[in-house]
């Protein structure tokens, strides 16, 4: 009950009259028999979540991607795979704690798995820079893709983060840069690469990972060129338009299916990822072996078309025919 969420308050509100019911009944005028009583509150609760979680407003689904107790990719690491090795450094300048990958199994396959990591506590997220990666991230990122692609593993990566860090230290150390040839470099792996967006999808930082032959998504995550807040800052010169701008945006799973920028949705427990761990993982796993299976047996040259088509595909533009000479 501690990060409930605005929406949330009619299912706490209800939930608080039932543990009271149980632990206080003499205080209640009950008409029925006590466990009438409390069958009835019970089903209540469970229509009220389902009537809230079955309407949720594309902002309601943004808070739901950034709650505090949702699942990172330390908790799916543990979870939907086995065997995680974490390998740690770019190499050419530090290790970013943002970013976290290594060697791991997922249903008895050898995969290279890369993630984005925020924290739980004011802490780990001073340790995580809040999911918001640096360069050397992206450069560690893509050390670990290469030898994948060497060693012939499919790449996983999993997709939660605000965007990369626009300090001036990334500044100075050529954060645009480093993005730039992550997204060259990806399209030219020859080995499948899926990625999936666990939580947030921030603009470059996720993209930054984000090259891939397919392109996941849970059902409460978002993938969005500017945050809600930034747009509502920029057009409505008022961060209070969040709201407006996520619908605006278009940035939910259900729009983005829609509209082909993703390939399948992953299915989430009732109230969100947070309250089934477990579940969503399973549902994670299913997910990813099932694309996996599909696109590994594909030609090498095969699959490299594909994945540069996908994205050569995605938005629209038009070229107005030539005015015609007047004579």
């Amino acid at each position: 009950m501690k990060h409930q969420l605005e929406f949330e308050k009619p299912i706490l509100e209800l939930q608080r009259k039932l543990e009271d019911l149980r632990a206080h009944p003499e205080k209640h005028d009950i008409g029925v028999s006590f466990e009438v009583e409390i069958a009835q509150m019970e089903r209540k609760i469970g229509e009220t979540r389902r009537q809230i979680y079955s309407n949720l407003t594309a902002w309601q689904r943004v808070q739901l991607a950034r709650h505090p107790k949702r699942p990172f990719t330390l908790d799916y690491l543990g979870t939907a795979f086995t065997g995680f090795t974490e390998l740690h450094g770019d190499r050419l300048f530090a290790d970013d704690r943002a970013i976290v990958g290594g060697f791991a199994q997922i249903g008895g396959h050898k995969v290279v798995v890369i993630g984005t990591q925020k924290g739980r506590d004011t802490k780990e997220n001073i340790l995580r820079n809040f999911g918001s990666a640096h360069p050397e991230g992206y450069r560690k990122a893509l050390r670990l893709m290469r030898l994948a692609d060497k060693f012939g593993l499919p790449i996983i990566t999993l997709i939660d983060t605000a965007g990369a860090y626009p300090g001036i230290g990334a500044e100075e150390r050529h954060i645009a840069e480093a993005i730039a040839v992550n997204l060259r470099e990806m399209m030219l792996f020859k080995v499948p690469i899926i990625g999936v967006v666990i939580g947030e999808g921030g603009s470059g930082g996720a993209l930054g990972i984000g090259v891939c032959d397919r392109v996941l998504i849970l059902e409460n995550a978002y993938y969005s060129v500017i945050s809600p807040e930034g747009c509502a800052a920029i057009l409505w010169k008022d961060r209070k338009a969040a709201p407006q701008a996520a619908e605006a945006l278009k940035i939910t799973a259900k729009h983005l299916l829609e509209f082909g920028l993703v390939d399948e949705i992953i299915p989430e427990p009732l109230g969100g990822a947070h309250q089934d761990t477990i579940t969503t993982s399973a549902n994670l796993k299913d997910c990813v072996l099932k694309h996996l299976s599909e696109i590994a047996p594909l030609d090498e040259a095969e699959r490299l078309r594909r994945r540069y088509a996908k994205f050569r595909a995605f938005g629209q533009f038009h070229e107005p025919e030539a005015a015609t000479m007047r004579k």
